[in-house]
C-alpha cells in the first residue's frame, strides 16, 4: 500500500535537508505513530508484537505480525494522514530547535522587539524570528507594556517552562541592559578604551556605573556622557527616559572610589575597614540628604557599586559637641522666602 509513492520519496528528502532532519529518524517517528494509529483503530486485533514498516523509497506502509503482513483493507489513509502529520511535527521541532540556537548565540546582548500583548504578569515581545518574554520580576516598575510599543531588551538566558516549551528569557531591569546599550552608544566602550567597570541600578529611578580608562588622555566619564549629554541621555531615553543615570570614575584607591560614588554629596572624610568592607563617610549637614539620597537610593547605589557597606554620619556645622551623629535620611528644607 502507498501513501505517496512518486512524491513521498522527493518530499521526505526535501525536509531532511531543508530542515536538517535525518530521514531514518522521520522514517521511524512515523512507523511508531501508524502502529499507535492501528492500535487506536483496530484495538481488538492489536498485539505488543507488530510492527508498521515504511519504505523510504514509496512511503509504502505495512503492518506486521510475526513476520506477516496483516494490514487491514483501506488501512492506507490512515496511515498517509499519520506520516503527514508525522512530517509537520518534525518540520516544526526542527524550525524551534534552529531558532533556539540562534538566540542561544545571543545570551548576554541586547535587541529590540515590539510588545505583542501582556497578559498583566508577562510581556511578550516579538524580536524576529520568534517571541520572547518579559518575567514581572524583569519589568521595570509603572513601565506600561502597550501593543505594538518597541523597546531594547537583555537576552538573559533559554530556558524550559513548567510544561516543557522553551522560552527566551529577557530583561529590562538587569544591571547588563546599561552595560550594553553604553557599548552601542559609544564607541570607546565598543573598542575596550573605555571599561566599565559595574554598574549597579534601581531600574526605572536611578543608576550609578563606574568607568575606567588605562590609555591616557582618555576621559572615560566624558566619553560616555558625550557631547552636552547626548550619549548617556540616549541611553535614559531607551530605559523609558525616567532612570538618572551616574557616570563615576572607578579607581582603585577604595576612598576615592567612595567620595565619587557619593556624589553629588561633597564629602568631608572616609574611613574604611578594607577587611570588613565597611565604611564610615562624614558630611556637612546639610550634604547627608544629598549623600543618602531620597529612600536612601543614592547611598545604596554607592554601596552596590563599591561593594562597601556605607554609613553616612553627619557634622553639624555649630555645635559644641565634639561627637558625630548618625543621620537619617530625609528630604532637604526649603527655606523661606525672604520678605
Amino acid at each position: 500500500m502507498a501513501i505517496i509513492k512518486t512524491e513521498f520519496s522527493l518530499a521526505l528528502n526535501q525536509v531532511a535537508t531543508e530542515r536538517g532532519i535525518s530521514p531514518d529518524d522521520v522514517i521511524n517517528s512515523i512507523e511508531a505513530a501508524v502502529v499507535a494509529a492501528y492500535k487506536k483503530e483496530y484495538p481488538d486485533a492489536f498485539n505488543e508484537e507488530m510492527q508498521a514498516k515504511v519504505s523510504k523509497d514509496t512511503g509504502e506502509t505495512k503492518i506486521i505480525n510475526k513476520g506477516k503482513d496483516v494490514t487491514p483493507p483501506g488501512f492506507g489513509r490512515i496511515a498517509a494522514q499519520t506520516a503527514k502529520q508525522v512530517i509537520l511535527q518534525k518540520i516544526r521541532e526542527a524550525e524551534k530547535k534552529m531558532v533556539v540556537n540562534h538566540y542561544k548565540s545571543q545570551i548576554g546582548t541586547i535587541i529590540k522587539g515590539r510588545v505583542i500583548r501582556y497578559d498583566g504578569y508577562n510581556a511578550y515581545i516579538d524580536i524576529g524570528k520568534t517571541e520572547a518574554i518579559i518575567p514581572r520580576e524583569d519589568q521595570i516598575k509603572n513601565e506600561r507594556y502597550e501593543v505594538n510599543e518597541s523597546m531594547i531588551v537583555y537576552i538573559k538566558e533559554i530556558a524550559d517552562d513548567k510544561f516543557g516549551n522553551t522560552r527566551i528569557i529577557t530583561s529590562r531591569t538587569d544591571p547588563r541592559l546599561i552595560e550594553e546599550l553604553f557599548k552601542r552608544e559609544v564607541p570607546e566602550v565598543a573598542n575596550k578604551t573605555v571599561e566599565i567597570k559595574k554598574v549597579a541600578r534601581e531600574p526605572g529611578e536611578r543608576a550609578k556605573i563606574a568607568v575606567f580608562s588605562s590609555q591616557s588622555g582618555v576621559d572615560p566619564v566624558g566619553a560616555c556622557v558625550g557631547q552636552k549629554g547626548v550619549r548617556v541621555q540616549t541611553v535614559t531615553d531607551e530605559l523609558g527616559g525616567r532612570e538618572k543615570i551616574d557616570i563615576i570614575q572607578w579607581n582603585k584607591e577604595i576612598k576615592l572610589f567612595l567620595i565619587a560614588a557619593l556624589s553629588p554629596a561633597k564629602i568631608q572624610s572616609v574611613e574604611v575597614d578594607e577587611e570588613a568592607k565597611k565604611a564610615k563617610v562624614f558630611v556637612d549637614e546639610e550634604q547627608a540628604p544629598l549623600a543618602i539620597g531620597k529612600g536612601g537610593i543614592n547611598v545604596n547605589l554607592a554601596s552596590k557599586l563599591t561593594d562597601c557597606e556605607i554609613d553616612i554620619i553627619q557634622s553639624p556645622k555649630e555645635s559644641t559637641s565634639t561627637t558625630n551623629n548618625p543621620v537619617v535620611a530625609e528630604e532637604p528644607k526649603k527655606s523661606k522666602p525672604q520678605s
